[in-house]
């Protein structure tokens, strides 16, 4: 493992079988992660994002692959394969944010004492004034009212119930924050106050963020560097301007051209996919992508891509990655410009 990266995964592969069928979730994924980097994971519903963060989390064990993270102590270590001792006294360290601040909180349970949980868990000696000296003050850091924390999570709006959620994962002060589909649920306006109490923590605390979303214009808004993935595979990888401003896979592009932009006098030009999203279970022989590609050509059909690195550095899994010119964007000054 390299020193300058705080996590590496390596050939993540996650399958499920129910009654003699088994789905390919997670198919041999891989990418590297520095230390305060945002990188963001991105694709369509099904596409294997939120199995690969939980993957990397150990709330599903990986089928295959390794997950080397650096400790706050400078230990390397693959953490899918630690024993139930050793990855206690690590999983402090990497922590989740859910999607729906509503169904991840006990509702019978206090927001102080959701808060406190993590501290029990992980310092059950700790004196019981010190936890909730602690649990105030990170509540006070991610913008709720300590008065109101003998309260129940149904008495907060759903911005503040997933401020709850952020304070529950930093109170023990990880490293590594999988936030999967973070602010998906909120609103436009909400959605705007997590994604900067997010940057402002990250600054503050350190921070190192798996950020997964299918909303691109949240992930350019926050993220160093963007993963794409389409059928359990990534496809590509790399910083997050080069991929918004020139995308090499053509089903990025196809994703860029389809966010929405908040202009009328703007008009897009939205490139339409063909046919459906092949079924994991039985996925299309080749690319993956192959089927629903403007730019096919029978090697794709036939022979599956890796994920190669590119002379400009960035991953990509894509026969043409090279010869074609693809469509991206950038905002400037809240306009869009296409390439």
């Amino acid at each position: 493992m390299k020193n300058e990266n705080i996590m590496e995964v390596k050939g993540l592969h996650k399958r499920f079988t129910s009654k003699g069928i088994t789905v390919k979730a997670v198919t041999d994924v891989s990418f590297n992660v520095k230390p305060g980097e945002t990188i963001g994971i991105v694709g369509e519903s099904g596409c294997g994002k939120t199995t690969l963060g939980r993957c990397i989390v150990r709330a599903y064990d990986a089928s295959e692959g390794e997950v080397f993270y650096r400790t706050k102590a400078g230990e390397v270590l693959d953490f899918l394969k630690a024993d139930k001792n050793k990855m206690k006294e690590i999983r402090k360290e990497i922590q989740m944010i859910f999607q729906d601040p509503y169904s991840s909180l006990d509702p019978r349970m206090t927001v102080l004492d959701i808060i406190k949980e993590p501290l029990k868990a992980n310092y059950p000696k700790m004196p019981k004034a010190e936890m909730d000296q602690k649990a105030k003050a990170m509540a006070e850091k991610v913008g709720l009212n300590p008065m109101y924390l003998m309260r129940y999570p149904h008495a907060f709006s759903g911005g503040q119930r997933q401020r709850i959620g952020i304070a529950r994962a930093l109170v023990i002060e990880p490293q590594i924050i999988v936030c999967d589909e973070a602010v998906s649920a909120l609103d436009v306006s909400i959605q705007a106050q997590v994604i900067n109490l997010l940057r402002d923590l990250q600054k503050e605390l350190k921070l190192t963020y798996l950020f997964i979303s299918h909303d691109l214009s949240v992930v350019e808004h926050i993220s160093d560097k963007v993963g794409v993935m389409y059928l359990g595979r990534m496809v590509e990888f790399a910083p997050a301007e080069d991929l918004f401003e020139k995308p090499m896979h053509p089903y990025t592009e196809a994703l860029l051209s389809a966010v929405p932009v908040a202009d009328p006098a703007i008009r897009m030009e939205r490139i339409p996919l063909k046919g459906e999203i092949p079924n994991p279970a039985n996925p299309p022989s080749g690319c993956y992508f192959h089927e629903r590609c403007h730019y096919c050509t029978d090697k794709c059909r036939t022979e599956a891509p890796a994920l190669a690195e590119m002379p400009d550095g960035r991953l990509c899994a894509c026969h043409r990655a090279k010869e074609l010119a693809l469509r991206g964007f950038t905002y400037e000054e809240g306009a869009k410009v296409q390439g």
